[in-house]
């Protein structure tokens, strides 16, 4: 079955919604594994070949690519290291997008997921323009604090100890105290 932007969009923006983004579980999580994996895995592989793909030519699609290279993996392979496996992809198409000016095109409900992939990175450099689009670019103080809590991480630690035992990266003692304090957790 062929799958267009319009769908993805419809999915995650009408029939999913924040309910299901931010407390959907193992149910939703499977729900977007049996309906998309293919797909991504299948959309990860022509973009690996030849970075030029329809999905990259509009604000629309490049949105929909973004999801379903940046949020889907999150919920279809939760807590294993292919969760993070399209992230070099999304972030490609991130700041594509962002040349392109396709985010300011985007509707502002919808544009943080553009810059997601600059949230997900463990790149400092990416952490801050994340921060400053979501300041500059999106009227919503709930995206700017979660950006700015990601980029806290990212200079404290460079990484995010929450992906160590996931990634099979060994844990430094200051990780282990943060990831034991109960403090904030992307």
């Amino acid at each position: 079955m062929l799958i267009s932007p319009q769908e993805i969009l419809s999915f995650w923006f009408k029939e999913a919604g924040p309910s299901k983004w931010y407390n959907g579980g193992a149910s939703f999580d499977a729900e977007i594994r049996h309906r998309y994996e293919l797909f991504c895995v299948n959309l990860a592989a022509d973009l690996r070949t030849k970075f030029a793909h329809d999905w990259l030519s509009n604000p629309e699609s490049m949105l929909a690519l973004i999801i379903a290279l940046d949020q889907f993996p999150r919920n279809m392979f939760r807590e294993t290291k292919a969760a993070f496996a399209f992230d070099d992809l999304a972030l490609s198409a991130t700041k594509r997008a962002i040349v392109a000016g396709f985010d300011l095109k985007t509707p502002q409900d919808r544009r943080a997921f553009i810059y997601m992939p600059l949230m997900h990175s463990e790149n400092i450099a990416d952490q801050n323009q994340c921060v400053e689009l979501m300041d500059s670019r999106i009227e919503s103080e709930s995206s700017l604090f979660h950006a700015v809590q990601h980029k806290k991480i990212i200079e404290k630690f460079g990484r995010f100890p929450h992906r160590n035992a996931i990634l099979g990266r060994e844990s430094t003692p200051d990780e282990l105290e943060y990831l034991q304090s109960g403090a904030y957790s992307p």
